[in-house]
């Protein structure tokens, strides 16, 4: 992300040809992580995390961590984290991957990663 200067870090400048409507482009044009209300009613955010698959295929792996705010939006009250979305030889594919997804994209698996913890809960008892 670039800004104009020290004193504008609120209004990072916009790569050519990137737009607010993917996870990544969300970011580069706002500065900040692209937010979502969650089908439990609660605000989440959205990031990328990469990681090395193992260390003998060299692969990197990328998912979403999605983080729950409290509803004043002071604190972290717990997060979803969902399985290895994809996987590429190095980690800036990886994470280009998943940060090039639409945010209608981000906010289905974030619902589908609620019904999942519902239904583990449910399961628990």
């Amino acid at each position: 992300m670039r800004y104009q200067s020290a004193e504008d870090r609120l209004n990072p400048v916009t790569p050519e040809g990137v737009d607010d409507s993917t996870l990544g482009g969300y970011a580069a044009v706002h500065g900040r992580a692209a937010a979502f209300e969650g089908s439990d009613g609660q605000p989440y955010t959205a990031a990328v995390e990469v990681e090395r698959a193992d260390e003998a295929s060299g692969e990197w792996v990328a998912y979403l961590i999605f983080l729950r705010w409290a509803q004043t939006g002071s604190s972290v009250m717990g997060h979803l984290e969902t399985g290895d979305l994809t996987g590429a030889p190095t980690q800036q594919e990886a994470r280009a991957a998943l940060e090039g997804l639409p945010l209608s994209s981000v906010k289905e698996i974030l619902d589908q990663e609620i019904a999942r913890r519902s239904a583990e809960e449910a399961a628990e008892g």
